[in-house]
């Protein structure tokens, strides 16, 4: 079934994020290390990001590495951020010659020197794109975000310029690290795990979930497609009967 030809591009999601999972079980059933599937799942990010900007996806959202990530080996702690250094040193030229544009969310400041060195350059060379923005959650979780912007506002309470009863929903969104991104219409996770894993918890409040049993290094462009045909077919009501949507 060609999903492509489904698609309706007058109805797509603004902003889709993806849970990235299953690396270590695709390297695994294969007789090889973890980062043998963090290396293998670069294709499965290429693909996503050209299909999404193909497409006309204004923001993409990966979630690359979890605050909960530290915990695991060393070794591979090690190894993915040497792969993530590499990785984002060769794409940056590709990004930018497709107008693409790069954002990061998270507690960056936790990563490697050279982590961030990379980072920043990346994100200073295609700061002016416009095609889509591709936002990559670093060292990020939904609570630390939260946390983060509860302690900004109350620094602001403190100086004067907000007001505790004046504190509302749009008020903690102005704060969050997504602040000027528009929440997440769908959300893609892999692996079949059914959880969100910490990841964007206030902004996922109706977020459409997708949950494939693929591992993310298989992922390709048509099985964004057909996450997207998902999508399409299913009614938001944000709260609302059927029958107030169609009046």
């Amino acid at each position: 079934m060609n999903f492509r030809e489904q698609v309706d591009l007058d109805n797509l999601p603004r902003h889709i994020a993806v849970i990235m999972d299953g690396n270590g079980r695709w390297a695994k059933k294969r007789g090889g290390l973890r980062i043998f599937g963090h290396q293998s799942a670069i294709t499965a990010v290429r693909e996503t990001v050209e299909a999404a900007a193909e497409m006309g996806v204004e923001y993409l959202t990966l979630y690359a590495f979890s605050t909960e990530n530290w915990s695991r080996p060393a070794t591979e702690v090690s190894a993915l951020m040497q792969l993530l250094v590499s990785t984002i040193r060769k794409e940056t030229e590709t990004l930018n010659k497709n107008n693409i544009r790069l954002q990061t969310i998270g507690n960056t400041e936790s990563l490697p020197k050279a982590c961030q060195k990379e980072l920043f350059e990346a994100m200073e060379i295609t700061k002016g794109n416009t095609r889509m923005t591709l936002v990559l959650a670093l060292s990020y979780s939904g609570r630390w975000d939260i946390a983060q912007a509860m302690q900004r506002i109350v620094v602001e309470v403190g100086h004067g310029t907000i007001a505790p009863a004046d504190i509302n929903e749009g008020t903690i969104a102005q704060h969050l690290s997504t602040a000027g991104i528009p929440d997440p219409e769908l959300l893609i996770r892999t692996s079949g795990e059914q959880r969100i894993s910490n990841f964007l918890l206030w902004q996922l409040a109706y977020t459409e979930l997708y949950i494939t049993e693929l591992l993310w290094p298989d992922f390709r462009k048509e099985h964004l497609y057909e996450a997207i045909c998902a999508f399409q077919r299913r009614e938001r009501r944000f709260g609302k009967t059927s029958e107030q949507l169609t009046k």
